[in-house]
């Protein structure tokens, strides 16, 4: 660390020491008392961390199996204006690496306000141990750990007592995070209650997505379908109907009349649109009018629209 490099650079050969030049460890001090100290398993260069990755790679990952809550595996953000943005919309953080000895800037210093504020371990760093839990990534001297997410079941978002008609989004084939963030909001903002994501070939609830959402993430549940069609035959059984966003479509949204039902939402890739058997097992397709001179439209803005349009007839 900065304060063992600092006292071998501070004797010169024969054993005797040189006057010490530079920030007297003002720097050091100042990352010092920061917050509690991390898990040995958070510290990339601790031996428990390297255990405790060897043991995941042992048992895949983390895959979800038997329809249990599944966790991603862990995110880290690299660079000054990510990790001050993830700080600014509260995206969780496990620990904040600080390399040693670094250039301070009003970024710099932002960033470690925040994490003390939100008590998160901050850790300072040798640049190679940076460098290697960055995979490589441009981190200038900070980077964020960012947890694994605690997905909830799909079962979880049927609950009886949950005030307004039950409202659920599903995704089919979605891959990009800032459209899972863009739509966990507009959940938010229509009334709800939760989205569902499958564990395989789809995006997962990643610090990008967090900061999309603007904070709805914190309020919306995300559950994780290991099997996405059967998934929603279960909600069809519980009493739900389920209609799919396509743009050739039984129905045109404004004529919807599913919509002051119980409902699922299925949303699909913008390329590839829905997949054949998700397709099939929904009670209704149903198109956004828009001009033709438009393709498509963004799943998240598909998504948005649909739901504004929902909540309207069910105000009505």
């Amino acid at each position: 660390m900065a304060g063992n490099s600092q006292r071998r650079g501070a004797i010169r050969k024969g054993g005797k020491k040189a006057p010490t030049v530079g920030s007297g460890g003002q720097r050091r001090r100042g990352l010092e008392g920061k917050g509690p100290t991390p898990r040995a398993e958070d510290r990339p260069y601790h031996k428990a961390h390297k255990v405790q990755k060897a043991s995941e790679r042992r048992s895949g990952g983390g895959r979800p199996s038997g329809g249990r809550k599944a966790k991603a595996s862990s995110e880290v953000v690299a660079g000054r204006n990510s990790v001050l943005e993830a700080l600014r919309t509260d995206v969780p953080a496990a620990t904040m690496y600080v390399a040693g000895r670094i250039d301070s800037d009003d970024r710099v210093r932002e960033a470690l306000k925040i994490a003390t504020e939100r008590n998160i371990p901050i850790l300072e760093t040798p640049r190679g141990e940076l460098d290697r839990l960055t995979d490589g990534a441009v981190h200038q001297g900070l980077a964020l750990q960012v947890p694994p997410y605690e997905y909830a079941h799909p079962s979880d978002l049927i609950d009886p007592e949950t005030p307004g008609i039950p409202l659920v989004v599903a995704l089919d084939g979605i891959t990009d995070p800032r459209n899972l963030g863009a739509i966990v909001r507009s959940v938010a903002a229509f009334g709800g209650h939760g989205v569902v994501v499958p564990a395989r070939r789809s995006v997962g609830m990643t610090a990008s997505a967090w900061k999309t959402s603007a904070g709805a993430a914190a309020r919306i549940p995300v559950a994780q379908a290991t099997n996405l069609t059967r998934t929603l035959e279960d909600y069809r059984k519980a009493g739900f109907f389920v209609v799919g966003l396509d743009m050739d479509g039984d129905v045109e949204l404004p004529d919807l009349e599913l919509a002051d039902e119980p409902l699922v939402v299925v949303v699909g890739s913008e390329g590839k649109g829905l997949s054949r058997l998700v397709r099939e097992t929904c009670d209704q397709i149903v198109s956004v009018p828009m001009s033709s001179a438009v393709e498509s439209l963004n799943a998240g803005i598909a998504t948005g629209v649909t739901l504004y349009e929902v909540a309207r007839r069910r105000r009505r």
